[in-house]
């Protein structure tokens, strides 16, 4: 009929819409976009940076000496004057633990540090060189027959306390895990064809070796540091609770938990504070690992 408009075809209409469905997203920017994609590794990383900024500029985030002795304050409860109380010499509890912050972070940096440079020059040389490969595997195999903490404390009980040895101690009893997996990692390497490829092109072992099986270990080597740095913290903290680790007189948080056991029941605080700071540290290091592994492993991406 004339003078009405008929309305348009329904294949034009669904044509018309699929821009607007089909459209990709624009991509989250900025600081919320970076939360939204991976969170654990943004909060792990904020905890972290925060404690490790209280540890460095300890002096000037309101701590006083952690060894002065004060035996008129003996004990008291947090106050604004103490804000985690004091211990049974009168010492700032705040202040010794956040000065203790220094000793937890430095063992679990250079542990980490160290056992995965040694084990991944292990790995990489036993999984690359089999006659080596039978030798190194078996006296792995028997280190790690041992609890590393009690191997740490063998290693302490032959040496005098200090953080030197105590880094020392934890990191020969972390090797040996990272060289085990390296090796794993090195092995299945091995088998790929451009692997092949390149020996069947005549590049020497050493060549194949660091610019093909190198780079493809670092990801998991990366994860695995963060684990490393994590456990070696707990471990510092056990060492030093049952005495073999660093000095009584230096301030950790395992020498503030195992000053304060004696009386944890009737004044909580002399525990609490030390053993909270640990935790939440452990915690923070262990999600930038979980927001490392999947920054780094495609499979375990949630999104394209």
């Amino acid at each position: 009929m004339a003078g009405t408009t008929l309305p348009p075809p329904r294949d034009l209409v669904i044509a018309d819409a699929l821009p607007d469905v089909l459209a990709p997203r624009k991509p989250m920017t900025g600081l919320v976009g970076a939360v939204r994609r991976r969170p654990t590794l943004v909060l792990g990383a904020s905890i972290l940076v925060t404690i490790v900024l209280a540890a460095v500029f300890a002096p000037w985030v309101g701590t006083v000496d952690p060894g002065t002795l004060a035996t008129a304050k003996r004990l008291k409860p947090p106050s604004a004057e103490n804000w985690f109380g004091t211990d049974m010499l009168g010492r700032d509890l705040y202040s010794r633990v956040i000065y203790g912050a220094r000793v937890s972070l430095a063992v679990g940096f250079f542990v980490a540090l160290l056992a995965s440079v040694i084990g991944l020059a292990i790995g990489l040389v036993s999984g690359t060189v089999r006659w080596i490969d039978s030798i190194v595997m078996r006296l792995i195999d028997g280190m790690m027959s041992i609890p590393p903490i009690l191997l740490a404390v063998a290693l302490m009980a032959l040496t005098r306390g200090s953080l030197q040895n105590v880094i020392v101690a934890i990191t020969l009893a972390e090797i040996p895990r990272v060289a085990r997996l390296v090796r794993g990692i090195v092995l299945s390497l091995r088998e790929q064809p451009y692997i092949d490829a390149a020996i069947a092109a005549g590049s020497p072992m050493w060549r194949i070796v660091i610019r093909h099986i190198l780079p493809n270990t670092l990801a998991p080597m990366t994860v695995q540091a963060t684990y490393i740095c994590a456990s070696a913290m707990i471990v510092e903290a056990i060492l030093s609770f049952i005495g073999a680790g660093v000095p009584p007189i230096t301030p950790s948080w395992g020498n503030i938990m195992a000053e304060g056991r004696a009386l944890w029941q009737v004044k909580p605080n002399l525990v609490f504070f030390s053993a909270a700071f640990l935790s939440i540290t452990v915690l923070a290091v262990n999600l930038v690992g979980d927001g490392l592994r999947d920054i780094l492993d495609p499979r375990m991406a949630k999104s394209l």
